[in-house]
This record gives C-alpha cells, sequence and structure tokens, in this order.
C-alpha cells in the first residue's frame, strides 16, 4: 500500500513537471554535463604538472572515496524528491536549505563561462579563412614585436629578438580577440564581434531548454555526442605527427616524489569535483526528471567512468600535439604548455597552424570545444530555472514551463554578460572563475550537504531509499565515505584553502585593485554563508514559534497515516516522509 501511494504522487507530481523521454536522454545530458573543458585542458596540464602519470594515484584515490559515493548521495536525492536543489531539502532537511540557495549564487557565476563559447565561436569562424590570422603577422592589429610561425619555428632566429618578441597566436588572442585593455579599471568599450557571439549562444541556449527536459534531451543527441568524434580525429592526427612521443612522455612520466608534496592531493581533489559537477546542485536537479524505479546506482559507475577515460584519453590528444609544437620550435615541452585559455586559444591554434590543412584541424578543435562548454552551460541554465520555478509549482507547473520566463532569464543574463565582451572583460571573467565559484565553495558545500544528509536525515534511511528506487542495497563502504570521509576531507581542503590563499594575478603580473579583491571575497562568502545564516534563522524562528524538537529540522516528521504501520514494514514507511506524501 505504502508503495503503491508513493508511486502515485510520483505519477501525479511528473505530469504537472515533466520527466526524461527515454534514459538514454538522461544519460546524454549528464555526460554532456559532465565532460567538459575541464576535461580536455584542465585534467592534462594538471597530470603534466603534479607528476605526470603519479598524478593519477591521488586522482584515483579521491575519485573513489570522494567522487563515486558523491556523485551517487546526489543524483539518489533528486530522483527521490523530485524537486530542485533549494526545495529538495524541504523534505529531506530543512536546516540544511542554505546550500540550496547556495546553489543558486554559485550558479549566477558559473554561467559567466559561457564567454568561452563566444571565444569559441569568434575563432571558428575565422577558421575558414584561406590564410589563418594567428599564423602570420600581416594584419592590422600586429605590432612591430611580432613574429609569425614561420620565423619563430626557424632555428637562425635572433635569441633577443625572440625574447623581446610575442608570437602571432598572442597577438590575436590579445590584440583582435580581447583588445585587453590595462586592467580592470579600463572596461573601454564592448566589442560588437564578441558581442554578436554571445547573443548566438544565448539564443542557442534558449532554444535547448524553452521546452524544458522535452527539448534539452534532444539537443544532447547532437551536444554530448559530436565532441566524441572531433576528440577521436584530433587524437589520431596528434599520434601521428613527430614529436607526439616527446608530449606523451611529458604527460604520463611518474615523478613519484611530488606525490609527498600536499598541493597535488588537494589539486586532485579540486579535479574530481570540478569534472564530476559535485556540490554545485546540477545532480540533484537532472536526476529529479528521473522514474522513481530508475537504476541511479548502476548510472552512477558508468558515468563517473566515462567522466575520468575521457579524461585521460583527452590527455593524449593535447599533449601529443603539444610534443609536435615543442618539436617545431626547437624547444622542450614545459614551454610551450599552459593552463586555461592559453591552452586553448593560443597553443593549439598555433600547433594546428603548423600542420597540413590547418582550417581543417583548427575548425575540429574549435567544434569540439564549442559543443563542450555548450552542453555544460545550457544545462546549468536549465538546473537554475528549474530551482526557481519548483518554488512556484501552481505557476510553472501546471500549464508547463513559460517560455516568456526561460526568455526572460536568458535576456538578462546576456546583458549582464556583456560586461564579459568589453576591452577590461577578461579581467572581470578572471576574478569570477578565480572567486565567484571557486573550489572552497565546493568543498564547503559538500561538507554541510553530506553532514545534513548522512547524519541529519540519517544514512540508513538513504540507503533504504536507493534500496526501494534502484532495486539494490549499495554497499556499505558508501556509507562510511558519506558519514566521515568526505566530511573530514572537504573540511581539510576548505581550510587548507584558506591558508594558503593567494591573490589572484593575471598572466602572472598584473595585481587587481583593492576594491577588486574586496569583490571577489564578497561574491565567495555570499554563496558560502549562506548556509550557515539559513540554518541560524531556521533555528530562530522554530524555538520562538513553535513547541516542535529542533530535530524535526533535520529530518523531515512521517506521514501521521502511516505511523501505524507494523514494525516489520518499518522501512517501507520510512521512505514515506510527510513532504512526498503531501
Amino acid at each position: 500500500m505504502n508503495r503503491q501511494r508513493r508511486k502515485e504522487v510520483w505519477q501525479r507530481r511528473t505530469e504537472d513537471r515533466g520527466q526524461w523521454a527515454s534514459k538514454t536522454e538522461y544519460l546524454l545530458v549528464v555526460a554532456g554535463q559532465v565532460v567538459g573543458l575541464g576535461n580536455v585542458w584542465r585534467f592534462p596540464y594538471l597530470c603534466y604538472k603534479n607528476g605526470g602519470g603519479a598524478f593519477l594515484v591521488p586522482y584515483g584515490l579521491f575519485a573513489l572515496l570522494f567522487g563515486v559515493p558523491l556523485f551517487l548521495l546526489e543524483t539518489a536525492i533528486g530522483q527521490y524528491t523530485q524537486e530542485g536543489f533549494v526545495t529538495c531539502w524541504t523534505k529531506l532537511c530543512p536546516l540544511a536549505q542554505g546550500v540550496g540557495y547556495g546553489h543558486i549564487i554559485m550558479k549566477m557565476f558559473d554561467l559567466s563561462f559561457i564567454i568561452i563559447q563566444a571565444w569559441a565561436l569568434f575563432y571558428l569562424v575565422f577558421s575558414f579563412s584561406s590564410q589563418l590570422p594567428w599564423a602570420s603577422c600581416e594584419n592590422t592589429w600586429n605590432t612591430g614585436n611580432c613574429l609569425s610561425l614561420q620565423i619563430l619555428n626557424s632555428n637562425s632566429t635572433n635569441q633577443t629578438r625572440l625574447e623581446n618578441a610575442t608570437s602571432a597566436a598572442v597577438e590575436f588572442w590579445e590584440r583582435r580577440v580581447l583588445g585587453m585593455s590595462g586592467g580592470i579599471e579600463e572596461l573601454g568599450r564592448v566589442r560588437w564581434e564578441l558581442a554578436l557571439c554571445l547573443l548566438a549562444c544565448w539564443v542557442f541556449c534558449y532554444f535547448s531548454i524553452w521546452k524544458s527536459v522535452r527539448s534539452s534531451g534532444k539537443v544532447a543527441y547532437v551536444t554530448a555526442t559530436f565532441p566524441y568524434a572531433m576528440l577521436l580525429i584530433l587524437l589520431i592526427r596528434g599520434a601521428t605527427l613527430p614529436g607526439a612521443q616527446d608530449g606523451i612522455y611529458y604527460y604520463l612520466y611518474p615523478d613519484l616524489n611530488r606525490l609527498a608534496n600536499l598541493q597535488v592531493w588537494i589539486e586532485a581533489g579540486s579535479q574530481v569535483m570540478f569534472s564530476y559537477s559535485l556540490s554545485i546542485g546540477t545532480l540533484p536537479v537532472l536526476a529529479s526528471y528521473n522514474e522513481y524505479n530508475n537504476n541511479c546506482y548502476k548510472d552512477c559507475f558508468w558515468l563517473c567512468l566515462l567522466n575520468s577515460g575521457t579524461s585521460f584519453v583527452a590527455g593524449f590528444a593535447v599533449f601529443s600535439v603539444l610534443g609536435f609544437m615543442a618539436q617545431s620550435q626547437g624547444v622542450t615541452v614545459d614551454t610551450v604548455v599552459d593552463s586555461g585559455p592559453g591552452l586553448a586559444f593560443i597553443a593549439y591554434p598555433q600547433a594546428a597552424a603548423l600542420m597540413p590543412l590547418p582550417q581543417f584541424w583548427t575548425v575540429c578543435f574549435f567544434l569540439m570545444l564549442l559543443f563542450l562548454s555548450v552542453d555544460t552551460h545550457f544545462v546549468t541554465v536549465e538546473c537554475l530555472i528549474t530551482s526557481i520555478t519548483d518554488f512556484f509549482p501552481n505557476l510553472f507547473h501546471k500549464k508547463g514551463r513559460n517560455e516568456i520566463f526561460v526568455l526572460v532569464i536568458c535576456l538578462v543574463f546576456f546583458l549582464m554578460h556583456l560586461m564579459l565582451v568589453t576591452e577590461g572583460g577578461i579581467y572581470i571573467f578572471q576574478l569570477f572563475d578565480y572567486y565567484g565559484a571557486t573550489r572552497a565553495c565546493n568543498y564547503f558545500m559538500a561538507f554541510f550537504q553530506c553532514l545534513a544528509l548522512s547524519w541529519g536525515f540519517g544514512a540508513d534511511r538513504i540507503f533504504n531509499i536507493i534500496e526501494d528506487m534502484a532495486g539494490q542495497r549499495p554497499n556499505v563502504f558508501f556509507k562510511l565515505c558519506w558519514k566521515c570521509i568526505i566530511p573530514a576531507v572537504s573540511l581539510i581542503s576548505f581550510i587548507l584553502y584558506l591558508v594558503e590563499y593567494q591573490h589572484l594575478k593575471f598572466n602572472g603580473w598584473y595585481v587587481y585593485p583593492d576594491w577588486a579583491y574586496a569583490l571577489g571575497w564578497t561574491m565567495m562568502l555570499s554563496s558560502v554563508l549562506m548556509v550557515p545564516l539559513w540554518a541560524a534563522g531556521k533555528i530562530l524562528v522554530t524555538v520562538r514559534t513553535s513547541t516542535q524538537h529542533l530535530s524535526a529540522l533535520c529530518h523531515p516528521a512521517e506521514d501521521p497515516a502511516l505511523q501505524r504501520t507494523k514494525m516489520g514494514e518499518e522501512t517501507s514507511v520510512e521512505l514515506v516522509t510527510h513532504g512526498v506524501a503531501t
């Protein structure tokens, strides 16, 4: 009877709220979200920087002890509650609802990464030129210190000239694409070409989510699979280049001495958090559109394996090209490799320009980059909108997704992001990236999330929920991770971040003004402080207005109509909370 009642409640809710048309759509959307830009440039760079093959040791341990258990936990609570990342806490642990509000703030900062789409689209358009503009110095934006690729790769180039020069690829990036000003104080004018690219990205985002999961699930068939085709092409091409073996050697050479460095372990944990999309509210929202009986337990393992496997394979594609580039210039790999935008928008375009049919390879690369960022972005917007509309189910769920509301959200953020396409926009983007949704926020949210669910709501109840939904009981190892390992690692990592904090410096030399650092800390604390402030406010209101015990804030009361169930059916009773039954 209890199980049938849960199914009826779930069916009524999904009819109003919507659900995935098929299991395939869900898997493709989640895969598109977790497999993103971090797999293509961040993981290979961290491997190289932190001991090559030795980095796989801490990465593997963090994936096993931190990534997979937290991935399962977030997926399970979303599928069970059928709610966004804010309202789900009313059915689990109302005291921790501040985690959901913190996720809203983090999502708003995450949306600034759409600028990477705009940059990729800009490069893609120029990739169809008869002569790639970042390969020569015969352009209006080049300076007298510019060196073309032919001269840069010439062994006869004067060493003094090399020290005082900049490559054509760097000048195209800084002077043509960004039009960089002297600092964040000089925003300058809006670069209309980038603004058009930004508009195109937001238009595509709107039509990807305007029908909620009914449209985003269909879009994922292309956006989640196409990058793999491009990655395979680039991998094959990279492996056949001269010098590829040197790049792969630098990528995988194990420096076991680096394992004694605490920073290596911290960055391994950060990479797992980043690439698995943990503690940002995405996984619960995507899982909330699943059928109640979906086997989330099995999905978790396959999706995590896909993510880590893609990261590892992408390293071969990236570093084989960097090895080729190093051999062409007569230098070592460590002088051409870089992290973040430098790798994607300087090093790789410069290397592709040296290959036969350079236009083809740059088109492949930037198409892959574009689709990787598109997936992550429209899923982020979808999760934000879902969590907002779940506040007003009578307004949005009964009538279907309000397409005007989605349009308003996209339009508002497009106007806000125009500051990112100004001449000082790159300085603002780096500020968002460094402070807005930094790893400190992720670790802080993971700590309180596991604390609330495993100790407040109850790890045993979560086990019962997963068993009821997936048809199999999780290994007791996951309980140990949720209750002890993840909270301990998260708290230690958060403290270490604060202890080792250093001010952001753009390109290693530009120092931001004091007001920018104050703004950065405000951005970070705006999400972090939502958790304790909400908990304190909830306790204060409960103590003053109710005689109900405070423990009710940690796990909602069971449905009174079901409290008469026999002790032999206790497991089923625990699964029907007051929030779901009503």
